[in-house]
């Protein structure tokens, strides 16, 4: 079926455009409809389509060899979501928000959706384009918005189409001159006798990493996660996971998660699955998830043959000694035992005897090294706790000093990224590598990322978590992942607040504020306003002249973002206000009622203590915002109103830094969260659960109990936005 596309010559639909041209669904397009037409698609039958983004997702549906929209729903709705966005970029006040929320966006994705080229991404770059010189300008000084320009550069250089399109429609000063009447290909080969190459080879131009990897390969490279399944993602392994997500995906190579299970006292299957969950949540995807206990047969057999070789031993020296002994460089009794001594031992370890339970199997490396790290640490130890997902199966498991070396090389790991905490062992991980005749894994370190007021040590987070300081690893004091997140952090912001730090190895004390400031930028833009009303106190406000019969007026949820909705707000003649606010008005004075227009408050009423009961004023909807003092949040007297709880929290410490020889115990913020009962607009009934909104004048807040029933408040948690002070303190 042929199909022809008609718009406005004033406005051509780039997206649709270049849409067409890249996946060659049209014939033909006309460009004689009158301005301010929608554009629209005329098929051969007679029958039509009107709509920019109904024709991108036409165009998505056909050109099914191109996977441009139909993939599974969850990729598709997340096209959805973007197509409605994209249209900020239109609006110049918005211009330089959206660009920085993409740029962001892009730190860490090749594409808007996926691993390949969809309809969201030709639509952002045709909102791109379209804006003409002003994007021009900043993708020439790619300064601003690298990620965004990488992005453009990379798409205009793999469709040349795009090219084609940015020449026939888009010139310096706006919109070029349109092509009526002809047919796809034609215009095409015109295009491309004219164009030049310019701007394709400036998109073709390789872009060297922000961050590179030491004697990486791309297509070579292949890295892994590797966390211990003793608790929950949190806010510093995140660093790690999101670095080994950079370099797979910088060098096009793969990503291992890979679970350091050695430890059947602390690891469980719910965090497993935890950690599962909150790696997704990145946004990370990998290519395989594997456990160190898959090896523990090959790191047996590993075991048994360096004790064969004499490169280990069997000690039962206990163990407060044996570290004395290691402090001092003094060998063990036990170093110089014979060959079959040692295999007798290890084999009470493994049958996890009595006997067995008093040895360890050792390195023999070197006691007298300067690097503590190489005087013989061990390799093995017994431990009679059922393992999370072998059962009882083994007696006996590995260090992570010795599994970890091993499994590296056996899977294939090229690059290990360890943070810079771990420095003085990196000589032992080599020497175990040699002693075990492995292939040799490049180490890359960085710095661990440390933040105030912050515990990060999953022991001490769990003695939270146990002794009921908190309400789960959720708890949105914590700095899991998903306490974060539950507090109302986007991903977003976390993806570029660590990859800013890129992998420095300077250890830092991080500020929570910066984090939060990047968290701002990405919700103001794009979050409903909504109103409450502290209940304390609250006054009522009487306007003699208001309206007899409350009215409504259905109003932007966003003033500046229509992807926000709309909300209906009532008017009525008794209104309510804060209390604060009610006791900064002067009798007389003019004030603004925030989305309705100025009143003038008449009378004052106080009760005996001399608080404020209630104000008397009349309208003046005539009146200049501009010259009153106090603009005012206000919700009207009616039934439909909601109960809210809002929820604010402090840190967990009251100290930044925790010393090592410190106990965190005498550090204990006392006062951790506070809840403040509100009134809010009955719009807020149709919040759901994890939506952001802003309380005007309030703040920033999440939502993490929605409406349920009138009687039942909705929960919101207050969002800090780097500026602002403890209110516990």
């Amino acid at each position: 079926m042929e199909i022809k596309l008609l718009f406005a010559a004033d406005n051509p639909p780039l997206s649709v455009i270049a849409a067409a041209k890249i996946s060659g669904v049209l014939n033909s397009f006309d460009s004689s409809l009158p301005s301010g037409s929608v554009p629209q698609f005329v098929f051969s039958d007679g029958s039509k389509l009107r709509g920019t983004f109904v024709l991108l997702r036409y165009i998505g549906r056909v050109a099914s060899n191109l996977n441009l929209y139909e993939k599974d729903p969850l990729q598709a709705a997340q096209i959805d979501v973007l197509l409605d966005y994209l249209p900020v970029l239109d609006k110049g006040s918005e211009f330089e928000a959206g660009c920085s929320y993409l740029d962001t966006y892009l730190l860490t994705n090749t594409f808007l959706v996926g691993h390949s080229v969809t309809i969201a991404d030709i639509s952002l770059w045709a909102s791109l384009a379209g804006t003409g010189q002003r994007w021009e300008s900043l993708r020439k000084s790619n300064k601003k918005y690298q990620n965004l320009v990488r992005w453009y550069n990379s798409l205009s250089s793999e469709f040349s189409a795009l090219n084609e399109v940015l020449q026939a429609h888009v010139g310096k000063k706006g919109l070029g001159k349109p092509v009526t009447g002809k047919s796809i290909d034609q215009e095409s080969r015109n295009e491309s006798k004219s164009s030049g190459n310019d701007i394709n080879e400036k998109a073709k131009a390789p872009s060297r990493p922000k961050v590179e990897l030491p004697g990486a390969e791309v297509g070579k490279v292949c890295v892994r996660f590797a966390p211990e399944p003793s608790g929950y993602l949190h806010i510093g392994h995140s660093k790690a996971a999101l670095l080994n997500k950079y370099f797979a995906e910088t060098y096009k190579g793969r990503l291992i998660v890979r679970f350091d299970d050695t430890n059947p006292a602390k690891e469980s299957n719910e965090f497993v699955e935890n950690l599962l969950k909150d790696i997704e949540t990145l946004g990370i995807v990998y290519d395989a998830v594997t456990y160190t206990s898959d090896y523990f047969p090959q790191l047996m057999e590993m075991a048994e043959n360096l004790i064969h070789q004499g490169k280990a031993y069997v000690d039962d020296t206990p163990r407060e000694q044996m570290q004395k002994e290691r402090m001092e460089g003094i060998e063990s009794k036990c170093r110089n035992n014979s060959v079959e001594k040692n295999l007798e031992l290890w084999k009470e370890m493994i049958a996890g005897s009595d006997r067995g339970l008093m040895c360890c199997i050792r390195g023999k490396l070197d006691m007298q090294d300067p690097n503590k790290s190489l005087r013989d640490p061990v390799y093995y130890r017994c431990n009679p706790m059922p393992h999370h997902r072998i059962g009882s199966k083994y007696k006996v498991y590995p260090t992570y000093d010795f599994a970890c070396p091993f499994v590296d090389s056996i899977e294939g790991i090229s690059h290990a990224l360890r943070s810079s905490e771990y420095h003085d062992r990196n000589a032992q991980y080599f020497r175990i590598q040699q002693d075990m005749g492995l292939r040799k894994v490049m180490i890359y370190e960085f710095s661990r990322l440390n933040m105030v007021y912050t515990l990060l040590s999953k022991r001490k987070l769990l003695w939270f978590v146990q002794n009921g300081k908190v309400d789960g690893w959720d708890d949105p004091r914590f700095p899991t992942v998903q306490g974060i997140v539950r507090r109302g952090l986007k991903i977003e912001a976390l993806i570029q607040f660590i990859l800013e730090q890129g992998a420095s190895k300077n250890l830092n004390l991080m500020e929570w504020d910066k984090l939060w400031t990047i968290n701002k930028k990405i919700i103001d833009p794009v979050c409903a306003r909504h109103t409450a009303v502290i209940e304390e106190r609250r006054v009522l406000v009487t306007l003699t002249d208001g309206p007899d019969h409350p009215f409504t007026r259905i109003i932007p949820r966003h003033k500046k973002y229509e992807g926000a909705g709309e909300k209906c707000t009532t008017y009525t003649k008794n209104i309510w206000i804060d209390y604060a606010d009610a006791e900064a008005i002067s009798a007389n004075e003019e004030v603004t009622f925030m989305d309705w227009g100025n009143a003038i408050i008449k009378e004052i009423k106080k009760d005996d203590a001399g608080n404020v009961v209630q104000l008397i004023g009349v309208l003046n909807l005539e009146g200049s915002v501009k010259t009153t003092k106090l603009k005012l949040t206000w919700l009207p007297e009616i039934d439909e109103l909601v109960k809210l709880q809002l929820m604010e929290f402090d840190y967990l410490i009251s100290k930044k830094k925790v010393e090592e020889d410190e106990d965190f115990l005498d550090v204990l913020n006392p006062v951790t969260k506070k809840e403040t009962l509100a009134i809010g607009d009955a719009n807020m009934r149709n919040l759901k659960h994890g939506e952001v909104i802003q309380l005007e004048r309030k703040g920033y807040f999440r939502c993490d109990v929605p409406f349920v029933r009138r009687s039942k408040p909705i929960v919101l948690f207050a969002i800090p936005d780097g500026r602002q002070e403890s209110v516990m303190r």
